[in-house]
């Protein structure tokens, strides 16, 4: 249950907000002076405070500024007169969440506790995120079936799983969701992406090697299996693993041993394994990229990472989780963002689903120093970062494709004062592939 505290000096307006609050199921507490509302905010008895400007003993302002030293995560809405747009600003500068004028409708009261309380619940939802890890956000029904059999999932601590999507909706997001609330949480959960290590050293990778298994292999190394030994491994692009690794991953699926490269014993293992691909798993088994008997070990629960056009009543949520999230990160000041604004990102497409949007907020939260985010602050498809007169200048000079390319990195690179896992993050790629771009120009 949520705590509301009233600090107003009107006491027929404290019991009237009080009696309806109360019956809308919070739990209400009042007071009707700032000294006794500081001594309640300070007793832990508020994580939303409509606090009137003009009290008796203390201002307004200086309750406000009072409440947010106790606590910066505390919600306060102010409560001023008609006209007063002055203070009203003066406190949102302070740190209030919103304001409402006087006199008001209880209709009102409901909204703004609606909206502040889920913003709440992003902070404290972020704060858990920074400990463990990122969190799938989303309350349209696509996501609800997601989370329903993500908690079927969890009842078993063995169940291999395949997680299908296209690339950034999450699949990574859902593996690691799946391991924090099972039983093997507390255990390690190791990450492999198929397509980025050579296809010489898969094996190695995974498996590990014995000493003197090849020239090079000076002493024994244990492999991500065997480092996974009672939590999960994650196979990122799973199509992309090659034959003979996908023969020793079938057996570590149905008999729970495997062999080191270079070993004769077999060495027995508890792990979950968990595979995704963002290409159609039906191609990957008709074009030989994936053998079928393991498919059909691998899909003993399958699980779809709807796109982003597919849900998109949950930009708007989306857009609240990452504004909150970078600008703590940025120690930026962002208080929201436009109806115009968000109309804008709600219509796009997503071409590159929930990363692309959280690459665009991120990328936001760090440029602009506005309050209010509004559609001259976006920029996306080709995800501007310099004038448009200044990028169409370069197109105009009649440059290559390659040279538009190392022109654009150039420009990001300047802007984010040449900090390179930020670049990469803006550009919407891997730091390994920037790098790689950067040696190729």
């Amino acid at each position: 249950m949520n705590s509301i505290l009233i600090v107003d000096d009107n006491i027929t307006l404290r019991r009237s907000l009080e009696l309806s609050l109360a019956e809308e199921g919070y739990e209400v507490s009042t007071a009707g002076t700032g000294r006794e509302g500081l001594t309640k905010v300070e007793n832990g008895l508020a994580e939303l405070v409509f606090l009137d400007l003009k009290l008796p003993d203390i201002s307004g302002i200086e309750v406000l500024r009072r409440i947010k030293e106790i606590d910066k995560d505390i919600v306060v809405v102010v409560i001023t007169a008609y006209g007063k747009v002055e203070s009203a600003v003066k406190a949102i500068k302070l740190g209030a969440y919103d304001y409402i004028n006087k006199p008001f409708e209880i209709d009102e009261i409901n909204i703004i506790i609606e909206k502040s309380l889920e913003t709440l619940n992003l902070k404290k939802q972020i704060e858990r995120d920074t400990i463990k890890f990122d969190a799938i956000i989303g309350n349209s029904p696509r996501m609800k079936a997601v989370y329903e059999i993500i908690e079927k999932i969890i009842m078993s601590s063995a169940t291999t799983v395949l997680i299908q999507g296209e690339t950034g909706t999450g699949k990574g997001l859902a593996a690691r969701m799946i391991h924090n609330r099972s039983s093997r949480r507390d255990k390690p959960f190791m990450d492999i992406n198929c397509s980025s290590i050579p296809e010489n050293l898969i094996e190695s990778e995974l498996f590990g090697y014995e000493k003197g298994a090849f020239t090079d292999a000076k002493k024994l190394k244990k492999g991500l299996i065997e480092q996974a030994d009672g939590g999960t491994l994650f196979l990122d692009e799973i199509g992309d693993l090659q034959p003979s690794a996908q023969v020793k991953l079938l057996k570590v699926i149905e008999e729970k041993v495997f062999k080191r490269v270079g070993g004769t014993k077999d060495i027995e293992i508890d792990v979950r394994i968990i595979a995704a691909t963002n290409k159609k798993i039906q191609e990957l088994v008709t074009g030989g990229n994936l053998r079928e008997d393991l498919y059909y070990r691998l899909k003993v629960v399958p699980l779809y990472t709807p796109p982003l056009r597919e849900r998109k009543e949950d930009i708007p949520l989306l857009i609240d989780y990452f504004l909150l999230k970078y600008c703590n990160e940025f120690k930026k000041n962002v208080k929201s963002i436009s109806p115009e604004a968000i109309e804008i990102l709600v219509n796009y497409e997503w071409p590159g689903n929930v990363r692309e949007l959280k690459n665009t907020i991120e990328r936001i939260c760090l440029l602009e120093n506005a309050d209010l985010i509004i559609p001259r602050h976006l920029s996306l498809g080709a995800e501007e970062l310099i004038s448009p007169k200044s990028f169409q200048e370069h197109l105009l000079r009649g440059r290559t494709l390659k040279e538009m390319e190392k022109f654009y990195i150039e420009e990001i690179l300047k802007e984010v004062d040449n900090n390179k896992s930020k670049a990469a993050r803006i550009l919407g790629i891997s730091r390994q592939t920037l790098r790689k771009k950067l040696n190729l120009h």
